[in-house]
């Protein structure tokens, strides 16, 4: 199939999916024809000699690239090593990553991977991978030049907000087992109950509701801390099945989406998991997506005290679509809406009492984490 016509049955596709072929035929065609006449130009005439398969997978990169920063194209090879992430275990550095105006954006390090013991953070821009600039690659194309053998390292350069000077990491490539739960008592009688949710994979809920019964089972406890800072998100189901372990009824969370199928609402089930006790959540700007959503809507009951710095602000479900080729693409198919019916894409969620991350020395879950012992305070108060 020559170039020409394989990207004219591509943007046949992709105008189908806006909606523009029954009203605008005549547009279209032109719109293709001139696609075709700028790449065969390119083709025959651009300096160097092209690669046709290269050419087109950046035009699918494009095409996704444009409608939001998380829709994004996946090799047949990237598609295979994605589909571990969901199940907890996958090689990588352990960043989870998105896009903004062009730029590799770090939505948070996941925890006790070798990019949070390096020193990335959440809201970092990733600029250079080794000598490679970043801006101007496909999100996918990151995370390709992110990904490599296990021991292997790899020179992560990173710009940082009120940083002057960009900043240079040196990060051993590992398999990243994704532990999403840990939890201990707190506080000067050991009765607060500390859970640490790292992510929202496919065993998250299950291993939540271990250390929780656990807790219920041989302590008076006064209530509970959870953490979520630095978590980017997962599967839509945990969030709602942990959620719905606090609630003994009302909306978590609604989607909508173009599709009838994708338009739904989720409530809550009778009998909370912690029969009334006390709940605070600790949230920073890398608590994204599933994360926001347990957050928003214990927030909007007011079950739950939030306490700690904005959230990021990732208020939309992707699918990932598996294609002929072996690849797939992950996809924006519906945005969901917290129970007071606000969507915090861009936004995020806002927490009752700001507490920021201070002192130079600031690492999470230990004795310099001011926000983690403002929430033991407010219990011991």
């Amino acid at each position: 199939m020559n170039l020409k016509k394989t990207l004219y049955i591509f943007l046949l596709f992709f105008f189908m999916t806006e909606g523009l072929l029954a009203n605008a035929n005549e547009k279209l065609y032109n719109k293709i024809d001139l696609f075709g006449e700028v790449l065969e130009k390119v083709k025959d005439e651009y300096v160097d000699e092209i690669d046709q398969s290269e050419v087109m997978d950046s035009a699918i990169n494009g095409v996704l690239q444009s409608l939001d920063p998380y829709s994004a194209y996946m090799s047949p090879e990237l598609f295979k090593s994605m589909q571990t992430e969901s199940k907890g275990e996958f090689g990588g550095l352990g960043i989870e990553i998105g896009m903004e105006a062009g730029v590799v954006k770090v939505i948070a390090p996941i925890a006790d991977t070798p990019a949070e013991k390096a020193g990335v953070k959440a809201g970092d821009y990733i600029v250079r991978i080794n000598d490679e600039q970043v801006q101007g690659k496909s999100l996918m194309e990151a995370v390709k030049l992110m990904r490599g053998p296990v021991g292997t390292s790899i020179e992560l350069t990173i710009r940082r907000r009120n940083v002057k000077k960009s900043l240079t990491f040196n990060i051993k490539r590992q398999i990243i087992e994704v532990k999403s739960v840990e939890a201990k008592l707190l506080g000067n009688k050991k009765n607060i109950g500390y859970v640490r949710l790292k992510s929202f994979n496919e065993n998250s809920d299950k291993q939540f509701f271990k250390k929780i019964r656990k807790f219920e089972s041989g302590n008076k406890l006064i209530g509970y801390i959870i953490d979520l800072r630095n978590n980017p998100g997962g599967l839509l189901s945990q969030a709602i099945s942990i959620t719905d372990f606090f609630l003994n009824d009302g909306e978590i969370v609604s989607t909508k989406g173009r599709k009838v199928s994708e338009t739904r609402k989720f409530f809550a089930r009778m009998g909370d998991g912690v029969k009334g006790k006390p709940v605070v959540v600790l949230i920073n700007n890398g608590s994204a997506s599933a994360s926001e959503i347990f957050a928003g809507a214990l927030k909007d009951h007011k079950r739950a005290i939030i306490i700690g710095e904005n959230s990021y602000g990732k208020g939309s479900v992707q699918s990932v679509i598996p294609l002929q080729n072996g690849g797939g693409i992950r996809l924006t198919i519906s945005k969901y809406y917290l129970p007071s019916g606000k969507s915090i894409s861009e936004v995020g969620v806002s927490p009752d009492i700001i507490v920021k991350e201070s002192g130079e020395n600031f690492l999470l879950n230990t004795e310099s984490d001011n926000q983690l012992n403002y929430a033991v305070r407010l219990f011991q108060s």
